[in-house]
This record gives C-alpha cells, sequence and structure tokens, in this order.
C-alpha cells in the first residue's frame, strides 16, 4: 500500500465518499492483498471507517475481519492481545469514551473471541458498552430499531452472553470481577424493568460462578454458567435459527460473518454443558466455602440496602445449593425466609 493510499483514500474510492463492493473487492485482492501487516495499514482502515460514511455491508465484513487478524494474528504477540494492543484497540475505536459503529462493536466480540486470551480490560470495555445500550438507549445496538432504555431485551442478553463468551473461549476461564461489577449495576438499573426471563438466568449463573471460582471453589466452566437453560432439556433446539431470531431486533447492523461466530460460540457452550462429567460434580460436592472477601462484596453490592429482588433471591438461592458452606457474614442473607421467591 502506498504511502499517498495511506493518508488519502480519494484514490481508493470508485465513487469519492461511498466504499462500494465494488472497492472493498479492489482492496482485498490489491490494496490489502498479504493482510493488514502493519500499523500505519491498519489506521488507514480505521481512518476509512470513520470518514466515508456511506458504507455497503460488505465493507463492514471486511473491516471487522480484516482487523480482528491483525490485532490477533499479526501484532504480536501472535494470538494473543496484549494490554498495550487492548489499549490501543480501545483508543482506536473510542469516540468520547464509546463505540459508536456497530462494526467496531462487531470488532471487539470477534477479537476476543479468535485470541487465546485477552485482556480483562477489552472484555468490560465490550461488555459496557451493551449495558450503555440498554441503560442509556445510546450506541450501535440503538441504531435503527426500537429499543426501551432501561429494560433487557432478548437480543440484550445474547449479545450481553456473545460478549461474556467470547472473552473466556473454551478455556474455562470464570467471570472476572470487572464483568460481575456491570452486570450487578446492569441489574440494579433495571431492578423495576419488564426485563426478558433469559436475563434473570443469565445474571445468576454469572454471578455465581464468579463468586465460586474467587472462592477456590472449583466452578463450572464460563461457558456452562453461560449456556441457556433450555439447550439441556432440548437437544434437538436448532442453535443457528435461534439465535437469528434472538439477534433479529438488531437487523443488518452486524455482518453475516459474525452471525456465524456466535453460532459457533453458542454451540460450543451448548457442547460443554452437555460433557459436564461426575469428576466436575464430584468438585462440586467437596467446594471450598465462599470466603468472607467475596461475601462482604455480594451483601455491599446486592443486599446493603435490604431489599432483594428476584433475581438477586434466585442468585442466593443458586449459591446455597451449589456453594456449600459460606462466610458467617453472609449466612443471615441465606436465610430461606430471605430466599424464597
Amino acid at each position: 500500500m502506498s504511502q499517498q493510499g495511506k493518508n488519502s483514500f480519494s484514490g481508493l474510492l470508485k465513487t469519492p465518499g461511498m466504499i462500494t463492493p465494488e472497492d472493498v473487492r479492489y482492496m482485498r485482492r490489491e490494496v490489502f492483498r498479504d493482510g493488514i501487516v502493519s500499523t500505519a495499514e491498519a489506521e488507514a482502515v480505521f481512518a476509512m471507517n470513520d470518514q466515508v460514511a456511506d458504507k455497503c455491508a460488505d465493507w463492514n465484513e471486511f473491516f471487522a475481519e480484516a482487523l480482528c487478524d491483525y490485532t490477533v494474528a499479526q501484532a504480536e504477540p501472535r494470538g494473543y492481545v496484549s494490554l498495550a494492543n487492548a489499549e490501543w484497540l480501545i483508543a482506536r475505536i473510542s469516540h468520547d469514551g464509546h463505540v459508536e459503529q456497530a462494526n467496531e462493536l462487531e470488532l471487539l466480540v470477534r477479537v476476543m473471541n479468535k485470541a487465546r486470551r485477552s485482556p480483562e480490560k477489552l472484555a468490560a470495555f465490550a461488555l459496557g458498552e451493551v449495558a450503555r445500550a440498554v441503560v442509556e438507549g445510546q450506541g450501535p445496538l440503538c441504531r435503527d430499531r426500537e429499543l426501551t432504555p432501561g429494560t433487557i431485551g432478548e437480543a440484550e442478553v445474547e449479545m450481553l452472553r456473545a460478549a461474556l463468551y467470547a472473552f473466556g473461549g473454551e478455556a474455562g476461564i470464570s467471570i472476572s470481577r470487572a464483568e460481575a461489577e456491570i452486570l450487578v449495576d446492569l441489574n440494579e438499573r433495571t431492578a423495576e424493568a419488564d426485563n426478558h426471563p433469559a436475563w434473570r438466568e443469565l445474571f445468576v449463573k454469572a454471578i455465581g460462578n464468579y463468586l465460586m471460582a474467587a472462592s477456590s471453589y472449583r466452578a463450572i466452566p464460563r461457558a456452562q454458567a453461560l449456556a441457556r437453560e433450555e439447550w439441556l432439556a432440548d437437544t434437538g433446539t436448532d442453535t443457528a435459527s435461534f439465535l437469528k431470531q434472538a439477534f433479529s431486533g438488531f437487523g443488518s447492523q452486524f455482518s453475516k460473518g459474525f452471525f456465524g461466530e456466535v453460532t459457533n460460540a453458542h454451540e460450543q457452550m451448548q457442547q460443554a454443558w452437555a460433557k459436564r462429567n461426575a469428576a466436575q460434580a464430584a468438585a462440586a460436592q467437596s467446594a471450598a466455602r465462599i470466603d468472607h472477601d467475596e461475601a462482604e462484596w455480594l451483601i455491599d453490592r446486592l443486599v446493603s440496602d435490604g431489599i432483594i429482588d428476584d433475581r438477586e433471591k434466585d442468585l442466593l438461592e443458586f449459591i446455597r445449593s451449589e456453594a456449600g458452606p459460606v462466610a458467617p457474614v453472609l449466612e443471615p442473607w441465606m436465610q430461606s425466609d430471605k430466599v424464597a421467591s
């Protein structure tokens, strides 16, 4: 790619101010035929995405695919996202601290899904952007669709699930404190809303996974914690069709390739749940207690006001049935009259 091409895009586009499928084919074939191999080329693609408003769907696919490949497979360390690379990516797609374009949010999820490991900061940023769409009704998820600020719909739950799963992959990494904080805050800010039932399940299992893992409990892998309950009972579920329906509220904001990757991720979650074995069950029975520090965190975040909503009751019941003994400070909150729904 010439220096002129890196700094000016008028010569690359057939029609100035518009990226057409023909332009994308040309860039794939001639400009980036060896992929994006330098930071300067990555910056050039970002600049074009920022500067050209009229972009075809093929561009969105190319943008997410090419920059994901560069961030994970080309930039050092290959196969991983370093903290420095994560901060560069966040800075490059942030506009006043937030993501404003759907293909940039898609890029975030793809990068986490492809990398063997990425910093917690990247996952928290992506999850925070989905939460922002839910609470404030702002951001790329809100474009060209109706969204009720402060209410978590099914599509939003699936996007939260996708962001959470992408960070953990198949490695069984537990939910992190940063992720748990975002989910608890989202639950508090939508406590009175008519949220989709899938949110209740996701919230309980994700926070339960964090607490148990943080207290030396051999928690089930993140993939299993995030899997939808009905998939366990219905092995005939058409995962691809289900997810496309769940995400239909987002219209054509995301590329076809993105839906394929999310579908694969959820299929892996379903398989991971189905493969839970006797060793994991035995480990659950001999679980370590939730220690004092984690109990204090839970009380401070969930029940310090003395009011326990239905989702919090479900979480406490989940802990009581799955986690074994808990720190004394938490025991008063685990009484049956408090956790009964």
